[in-house]
């Protein structure tokens, strides 16, 4: 099955001609520019195809119209959707860069192979990305830098970290 990446979020229907306000969750905005053909995921799980006809920016976020949808009652079912494309039409980043999708579930390890736990969400604070990592008593917070996390193994959702005296603190 296709693996998605939901790259916007429909927050409500935004005027008479069938627009709606999306938050943005992708890195990459742009993106949009040459973005046609989406795919919706319902919150219960079911999916639809859509062609984006129009789109700008408001603030932080995006203002969308779909081919098809012209009136305010026609997009209203489409609140809380997620807009997501394929993960194969994901931006390529640059080595030693992740998308949080990838980090999220992968497991953590010391070098010395003690089990930490599953990393469970990634916090942005303006520098280095912290990993929220979700252990069988406790949860850690561990900066997401090369110097403490030496290997990232996508494929094997594994990672290694080599943590400072003190970091894990047990």
């Amino acid at each position: 099955m296709e693996e998605l990446v939901a790259i916007a979020r429909i927050v409500r229907p935004r005027a008479l001609r069938g627009e709606l306000v999306a938050e943005i969750l992708t890195d990459f905005p742009e993106r949009f520019e040459s973005l046609r053909d989406v795919i919706l995921v319902f919150p219960d799980g079911t999916q639809g195809e859509l062609k984006i006809e129009e789109h700008w920016f408001q603030k932080d976020r995006i203002i969308l119209k779909f081919a098809g949808y012209d009136s305010i009652e026609s997009v209203a079912a489409l609140r809380d959707a997620e807009i997501c494309i394929s993960e194969a039409d994901a931006v390529e980043l640059a080595d030693g860069e992740y998308f949080d999708w990838q980090l999220a579930g992968c497991r953590v390890t010391t070098v010395d192979d003690r089990d930490i736990g599953v990393v469970s969400g990634i916090m942005r604070t303006g520098g280095t990305e912290i990993l929220s990592v979700t252990g069988p008593e406790k949860e850690f917070l561990i900066p997401f830098a090369e110097s403490i996390c030496p290997e990232v193994d996508i494929e094997e959702k594994r990672i290694v970290i080599d943590p400072p005296e003190g970091l894990l603190e047990f």
